[in-house]
């Protein structure tokens, strides 16, 4: 698989996201460590090296799995995690980006993952209790003491980005960016390109809505998280899934599937953007990692562009979309 550059760090085009290996999609019961190990396995045998996970994703239990996955074959991969929170024993769990909780967290990612650097360290979210300087600059010490690589942010709004990339050099803004989720584009995708910052989109697929393979909400687990997105409701359900048939339509085109489409439409966006779509599965995994090899016309990448607009509902409850963008 070709690489790509967020800033100064080098990585395959396209990552996977471990999270839902451990949490929030399909049911509990259908979550296999075992089978996840084998899917992190493949990804290194295609030429997928960077894995994305975060404390609180389990909490601790996927990056403990993760770390199992890596175990003799740490050089292999390009490992990214996120702090930023208090976690407590069941949720919901507080921002927290004291630099005293950036210390007991990265040491606690750094045991879990079984490594002794972490390549790229994000703010989960930004904290409006500290500074984003302080943030920063608790962070870059850490590259000082040799525990991180390089750093970056989630969802953070543009203006804290800029805030933070003068205190030290931010290398990658993840965020949620995908067909049908452009929020980013006015204001904040010039602004990174601008300073030299990657970005890495998460749900690329729209949680899978966008793979095509959903058709009824009635068939989400009833412990699966989506069964609380807006999109995934009542009406927007509906007119959601006219959005799909658009892009399925493109898709057989190509041959190809929905999930391609999406995440190679990610891809012409610009050579700064990796997409990091997950899965539980190797044969979702190879068709995903597939999508760095299609090539869409500028014809269909104009319609494509054209179905943000027929999007129906926000990607968020408003408790969530509170803490994003600030």
């Amino acid at each position: 698989m070709e690489k790509r550059k967020l800033g100064a760090l080098e990585v395959s085009s396209i990552g996977l996201g471990c999270m839902g290996m451990s949490q929030s999609y399909g049911a509990a019961s259908d979550r296999d460590d075992q089978q996840s190990v084998k899917v992190i396995h493949r990804a290194l045998e295609i030429g997928v090296n960077f894995f994305d996970t975060a404390e609180v994703y389990g909490p601790y239990k996927n990056e403990e799995l993760l770390g199992r996955a890596l175990r003799g074959r740490r050089s292999e991969a390009v490992v990214a995690t996120k702090f930023g929170f208090d976690i407590k024993d069941k949720p919901p769990h507080e921002i927290d980006s004291s630099p005293k909780n950036i210390r007991k967290a990265v040491e606690g990612s750094l045991k879990r993952l079984g490594i002794e650097t972490i390549d790229l360290l994000y703010q989960h979210r930004v904290d409006p209790k500290i500074p984003i300087e302080e943030v920063v600059g608790t962070m870059a010490a850490l590259i000082k003491e040799g525990k991180v690589r390089y750093l970056g942010l989630s969802e953070a709004g543009a203006a804290t980005i800029e805030r933070a990339h003068k205190e030290h050099q931010i290398t990658a803004l993840q965020s949620e960016y995908s067909l049908w989720e452009r929020g980013i584009e006015d204001e904040i995708l010039p602004m990174i390109k601008k300073l030299g910052i990657g970005l890495v989109p998460f749900c690329p697929v729209g949680r899978g809505f966008l793979t095509g393979q959903i058709k009824r909400y009635e068939d989400i687990p009833e412990d699966d998280y989506r069964r609380n997105d807006p999109r995934y409701k009542g009406e927007n359900f509906k007119k959601n899934l006219q959005l799909v048939q658009e892009v399925e339509r493109i898709a057989r085109k190509y041959s190809a599937t929905a999930a391609q489409v999406a995440i190679a439409w990610t891809l012409h966006q610009g050579e700064h953007i990796v997409p990091i779509p997950g899965t539980k599965r190797i044969a979702f995994l190879e068709e995903n990692a597939a999508a760095s090899n299609l090539a869409l016309d500028q014809s269909d990448i104009e319609e494509l562009n054209a179905l943000a607009q027929k999007t129906s509902g926000d990607r968020y409850e408003e408790s969530q979309l509170s803490k994003v963008r600030i």
